[in-house]
């Protein structure tokens, strides 16, 4: 049987060799054609060699080259010591010098930028909805369900779209796969800002959601692959900066735009556009700029070599080489890689083999079952340790909050007024939190007024006149109404819970929900976003410095045991102060832990299966949010123990497990 590697071979300058792909210096190959000739022509180009030398040599620093020189001996000394060396293995180790030769520098800078604005994106994603509620659910009438609804399906839609995307950026590309979920990302978030209904918002969110879930399983696999192995866990832990920065601009810019009532227009009753939706177009710009920058990047070349495409590969792989040492004032250095060996491994053979044969089902059951034992064998702790530290984190920020929210609504109610029996009052001044009790109002007028967290109890209307009224948190309960007239108010049937009519008549009542024009704790909600938000950059520089030097290991158990340890000191939250410095506290030393976690994901998964690994590991994590901030939520105000104790025993499990993870800093990238 013939090879199908025969003509598939990698050579580099200085006398290794891996085979050979295409015929060097042909006119239809990639090999460097005259590469002497044209070293020698660049080196001499205005610059004379032997006038060069290494500024660290008085001070007995190794030069680069020569610790990548004694770096790859090591790499050849392990692989000879061990009895057989896959062909996977082989390639990644080729992989890896290719990518030194390259150098950091200018290209990956730029991809950095382009893909850190794609995971700001996915930042914002998480604040939108929740920043825009408050408004929109007087905008389209929204029911506490609705609201729930809302909140749920950014959790839901994103878990669709890690899975789904993950699997697609392994199949048709890292590149192609980003461009397009973020294209449906802005298409929707654009489309949604208009929507005037429940079902339709609903709808365009959901869709922007199932875009905006693949950036975090894609852009780590894509960046990854342009990294060699002593950056990558440095610089991966820095991207995750861009996460925090979404969550800052997602707080300044709704602080800025929301309270702007003003910023909006309207075409009658039937189509509002208030400031909340010009939110909601500001919050999409970062997916915006971020599509419009992968416009101008590659391919990820270990995804085509991965898929046969060396030519393009090639060429790839020379632009950065050539974009890196320019930039650094080396137009000289020369692309030394003629030819590069991209082999197929027994499994990937054995699943064509399988899936071009039988029915879409069948299919589908055989590359499903190998991507479970694929996950199952490399990091079955993973699943564990992604699951516990997305429900506690993403529960306690939804508890934050709603702790803080709730703390207002209590000291509200102890400022209560408690009025009974008002007889015979005009009353032409807003009313504002309070409780009137077995009143008697006859012939009473309420014009032109607003009323916010008002209840009537035991009450009784006689002759009166509702004219041109407000209401936010209003209520009749338990009232007897007679001969009244209600004329131009916002006052429905929901809100007279067992009230009695007799000859009231509800006249020109007002149509669909208005916004309330006074603000309600804005500067603390969005303050207390944004200081979460910054809260994440100690975590994030501590990580990406100590990356490399103690390792993922370490970051993930050591930060998700102190977190644990965070949530005990929440049984002293007392107050809103406490709340948003335990808040910080805890976001601080997990961002440590979620870094370290993208870094691992990243480096236990060979090429083939990277980002689809990533998916189902982080639409788990999706799943475990939505579980988490449901559960949380529902013991708001009932008691702190539950959601405390569930913190902590997630944590600390996770943490544990994370102990036993295998330490892949020192591992090439497969």
């Amino acid at each position: 049987m013939a090879d199908p590697y025969q003509n598939n071979t990698y050579q580099q300058q200085g006398g290794d060799s891996y085979g050979t792909y295409g015929e060097g210096g042909g006119p239809d190959g990639y090999g460097y054609p005259s590469q002497e000739e044209d070293a020698a022509s660049d080196a001499t180009e205005g610059h004379d060699e032997e006038d060069q030398m290494y500024e660290g040599e008085y001070q007995g620093i190794p030069h680069p080259d020569e610790v990548k020189a004694a770096q790859r001996a090591a790499r050849a000394k392990a692989r000879a010591a061990r009895n057989a060396v896959s062909e996977l293995e082989e390639l990644s180790e080729q992989y890896e010098e290719i990518m030194e030769d390259c150098g950091h520098g200018k290209f990956q800078w730029t991809l950095f930028v382009v893909l850190g604005l794609a995971l700001m994106a996915d930042g914002v994603e998480c604040f939108v909805v929740a920043f825009a509620l408050p408004s929109a659910e007087k905008d389209l009438c929204l029911s506490n369900a609705e609201k729930g609804m809302l909140g749920l399906i950014v959790f839901v839609s994103m878990m669709v779209g890690a899975f789904l995307w993950g699997g697609l950026a392994d199949k048709v590309g890292r590149r192609r796969c980003l461009i397009v979920a973020l294209a449906i990302n802005c298409i929707f978030s654009f489309l949604s800002s208009f929507a005037q209904g429940y079902g339709f918002f609903l709808f365009f969110r959901l869709l922007s959601g199932v875009g905006i879930g693949g950036t975090v399983p894609i852009v780590y696999s894509y960046f990854s692959e342009f990294l060699q192995m002593d950056k990558r866990g440095e610089h991966l832990s820095w991207l995750c900066m861009f996460w925090m920065i979404g969550g800052i601009y997602a707080s300044f810019t709704a602080w800025g735009i929301i309270p702007r009532y003003g910023w909006g227009f309207s075409m009658g009753s039937e189509f509002q556009f208030h400031s909340w939706r010009v939110f909601i177009l500001v919050a999409a710009l970062p997916a915006i700029t971020s599509l419009v920058g992968l416009t101008f990047m590659p391919e990820s070349p270990r995804f085509l070599l991965e898929n046969a495409k060396h030519d393009e590969a090639w060429m790839i792989l020379k632009q950065v080489h050539d974009t890196n040492w320019r930039a650094k004032g080396q137009p000289e250095k020369v692309f030394t890689v003629t030819h590069i060996k991209a082999p197929k491994t027994a499994e990937d053979e054995f699943i064509e083999i399988q899936t071009a044969t039988g029915t879409p089902v069948q299919r589908w059951a055989v590359r499903s079952l190998t991507l479970c034992k694929l996950v199952r064998r490399n990091a079955h702790f993973a699943l564990l340790i992604q699951f516990s530290l997305g429900h506690s984190y993403y529960g306690l920020s939804v508890w934050f909050p709603d702790m803080i929210k709730h703390l207002q609504y209590e000291e509200y109610k102890s400022r209560v007024k408690v009025i009974e029996r008002v007889e015979n009052f005009h009353f032409n001044f807003s009313l504002e939190n309070q409780i009137h009790k077995e009143g008697e109002y006859i012939n009473d007028k309420f014009m032109h007024i607003e009323m916010r967290s008002v209840k009537f109890e035991d009450s009784l209307f006689e002759d009166c006149r509702f004219e041109d009224i407000r209401s936010t948190d209003t209520v009749f309960e338990n009232c007897t109404i007679r001969s009244t007239v209600f004329y131009n108010t916002d006052l429905w049937q929901d809100k007279f819970v067992n009230c009695r009519m007799d000859n009231t008549t509800f006249e020109h009542n007002k149509h669909g929900c208005h916004l309330d024009n006074a603000e309600e704790n804005d500067v603390l909600i969005y303050l207390v976003s944004f200081l979460g938000s910054l809260a994440v950059l100690p975590g994030n520089i501590i990580s990406a410095l100590f990356m490399e030097k103690i390792g993922r290991v370490k970051i993930i158990g050591g930060s998700m045991l102190i977190s644990a340890g965070c949530t005990f000191f929440l049984f002293l939250s007392f107050s809103q102060a406490a709340i948003i410095a335990l808040q910080c506290l805890f976001f601080g030393v997990s961002a440590a832990a979620w870094n370290g976690i993208e870094v691992m994901t990243v480096e236990l998964y060979p090429a083939s299966k990277r980002a689809t690994a990533f998916g189902v590991l982080n639409a788990l994590c999706k799943l475990a949010a939505v579980l988490g901030s449901s559960i949380f939520a529902s013991f708001v105000g009932v008691t702190k123990a539950v959601p405390i104790l569930l913190s902590f025993a997630a944590l600390t499990c996770g943490g544990l497990v994370a102990l036993k993870l295998p330490d892949t800093r020192e591992k090439i990238l497969q």
